[in-house]
């Protein structure tokens, strides 16, 4: 009799087990959730099918019984099936997003590692060629001795922000960066910054202004690592403002939240790439790059660490002449 019944029983449950892999197939690319559900809920409709086959379609003691059984069972599992897929499916996104960010990550270390390689190259060979030829005696004129040590020496400076500026970003992307917080008034961190930034906006024929409505507020943060957020905000303002230019500071309060804007007359940044102006390296169209001059790309890469371990936001967006850059930091208690 339990023999007989086997083919029976397979009938009825094997059609059963096959529409269940079926949507599990369909849903495979869809609902995680849904495909778990699925999977639990087919052996015990498959058993089940099953069972009143094999009875016949007959009602008896037995069958309610173990419909009954299945309906505790499956009263249990699929509440337990949808949190176990929910999990699957947050850890499976989790991945995916882990992924994805190593790999924007990795593909921002090789274009930096592009960038730097070819911004050292050039000042290198060029303090190689001027050292070779004052050593060599090819330049023994005073005048000139004098203009190849003022051109060894720029071309110096050069390197060393470029080394500085790799190493502040070493730190902040390794986690080793601390902060020892303290009351910072924003209008002595942008005094100074102007101050430093002067010398570059002056020679190139750019006004550095305030805006008269500002507000100054006092935030919660680093003085060195906060003057070193608005210098390079506005270093990168002025190489992309023009001649006669202005770029605009302003300051002020809104709720809880200090925040700062760097207004440049650079023309506009294109859609597509105000999304990533603060990438590692990020230069963008070759009418924003500096002439003349090689800049690691890192200023604004830089800017946006500073700013989050601070735990304040930053953004661009295209503003009147040019783009404004706004950065909110949190106020002093």
């Amino acid at each position: 009799m339990l023999l007989a019944s086997v083919p029976l029983a397979l009938a009825f449950s094997v059609p059963v087990a096959l529409l269940g892999a079926l949507l599990l197939t369909r849903m495979r690319r869809r609902s995680l959730t849904a495909a778990v559900t699925v999977l639990v809920l087919v052996p015990v409709t498959a058993t089940l099918a099953g069972v009143i086959g094999v009875s016949g379609f007959m009602y008896t003691p037995q069958l309610g019984g173990f419909l009954v059984v299945c309906a505790v069972v499956a009263a249990f599992t699929v509440p337990a099936a949808l949190m176990l897929g929910r999990g699957i499916a947050n850890d499976v996104m989790w991945l995916h997003e882990a992924h994805d960010a190593e790999r924007v990550a990795e593909a921002s270390r090789r274009e930096l590692v592009a960038w730097i390689s070819h911004d050292l190259r050039t000042p290198l060979a060029g303090i190689r060629a001027m050292s070779e030829a004052l050593t060599d005696g090819v330049v023994s004129d005073p005048d000139e001795v004098a203009d190849y040590a003022r051109r060894i020496r720029g071309e110096t400076v050069r390197l060393t922000g470029m080394v500085d500026d790799l190493f502040q970003l070493s730190r902040i992307t390794s986690g080793a960066l601390a902060l020892t917080l303290s009351e910072v008034p924003l209008h002595e961190v942008v005094s100074e910054a102007v101050a430093v930034e002067g010398v570059a906006a002056s020679r190139k024929g750019v006004r550095v202004e305030a805006a008269a409505d500002s507000q100054w507020p006092v935030v919660l943060g680093s003085d060195p690592e906060l003057a070193r957020v608005v210098r390079n905000l506005l270093s990168n303002a002025i190489r992309h403002t023009p001649s006669d230019g202005a770029v605009v500071v302003a300051a002020g309060v809104v709720g809880d939240r200090a925040w700062l804007r760097v207004d440049d007359g650079c023309g506009g940044i294109p859609a597509d790439d105000l999304d990533r102006v603060f990438e590692v390296a990020f230069r963008g169209e070759d009418a924003r790059t500096p002439d003349g001059e090689s800049h690691s790309g890192l200023g604004l890469a830089i800017a946006r660490g500073l700013v989050e371990a601070h735990e304040g936001e930053i953004d661009a967006r295209n503003h009147g002449p040019g783009c404004r850059f706004e950065v909110r930091l949190p106020l002093a208690r």
